[in-house]
């Protein structure tokens, strides 16, 4: 199938791209990296009357350290977000969830603020705001705003966002000395999406875990930030036991939807399984870290 008409902007700025949305309201849809957009528009699954285009706005592509965090801009490409130095130094959690996306025409092409308002439930960037908390910087006709990732996600491929607003970068928390993180997903086939992925952060004190966080999706409406069980898990040895257990306490507080296709029992056991083979490789790089 042809998408159906609409008309066509490409705004040289970032106030131009405010107005165009300020004017169409809901009629206007932004265009990014377009590899989820454009299959919708192909099989009529989304038709805007108005497309607006944001690739001229070339400011909105930077990576960046602030002082306390990474910001990453909105159309950060993946394949950029992947082989970035200073990710990889800083918050290399992201960049190894970005390296695992889709086939190399997605990661050429796809963005950072593209996956985030696209919002499904098992996309990885998503997973690793929410896990690592991130803040997402958000212009719009009345001004701009921050916003907590978490807050962001409302439900399945639905966020917080206004029709007159876009996302133009995020900021995720710079990794601390001892800190180790790690990125787990399962999929049918290479480049298919998750059917449950799962990033784990650890920090060490001695041999013993000072923090961590756990996020978890594919497990419901939105990526999940597990942060009752991560603090439970606080003051263990750190070692492959803690791991484990880690894993099954993610296995019991999980409630995903029973599926003929995915049964509920099955994403449990991934959960399990990744979770505890996470745990593994952030313990192994948090003690690389010291």
């Amino acid at each position: 199938m042809k998408p159906a008409a609409f008309r066509y902007h490409r705004p040289p700025t970032l106030d131009a791209a405010l107005a165009l949305l300020a004017e169409h309201g809901d009629a206007a849809k932004l265009l990014a990296g377009g590899q989820s957009l454009v299959p919708m528009m192909n099989m009529r699954l989304a038709q805007p009357a108005e497309l607006v285009d944001l690739n001229d706005l070339a400011e909105l592509a930077r990576i960046a350290q602030a002082q306390d965090s990474v910001e990453v801009g909105a159309l950060a490409r993946h394949r950029d977000v992947a082989a970035s130095a200073l990710l990889r130094e800083h918050c290399p959690l992201l960049a190894e969830a970005a390296a695992s996306i889709g086939h190399d025409a997605i990661r050429n092409r796809g963005t950072l603020g593209g996956s985030l308002a696209h919002a499904d439930p098992v996309a990885q960037l998503p997973l690793v705001a929410v896990t690592l908390d991130a803040q997402v910087d958000i212009a719009g006709s009345r001004g701009r705003r921050s916003l907590p990732a978490r807050e962001l996600f409302v439900s399945v491929m639905t966020t917080a966002l206004e029709p007159d607003e876009i996302i133009v970068a995020a900021r995720f928390p710079l990794r601390s000395p001892g800190e180790g993180q790690a990125f787990r997903a399962f999929e049918r086939r290479r480049g298919d999406f998750a059917i449950v992925s799962v990033a784990v952060s650890v920090t060490l004190d001695g041999d013993r875990v000072a923090r961590a966080r756990l996020g978890i999706g594919g497990v419901g409406p939105v990526p999940l930030a597990f942060d009752e069980l991560a603090r439970r898990a606080q003051g263990a040895v750190a070692d492959e036991a803690w791991a484990r257990a880690l894993g099954a306490g993610a296995a019991r507080a999980v409630d995903p939807e029973d599926d003929p296709r995915i049964p509920a029992e099955f994403r449990r056991e991934l959960v399990e399984t990744l979770v505890a083979r996470a745990a593994v490789d952030a313990l192994r790089r948090a003690t690389e870290q010291r």
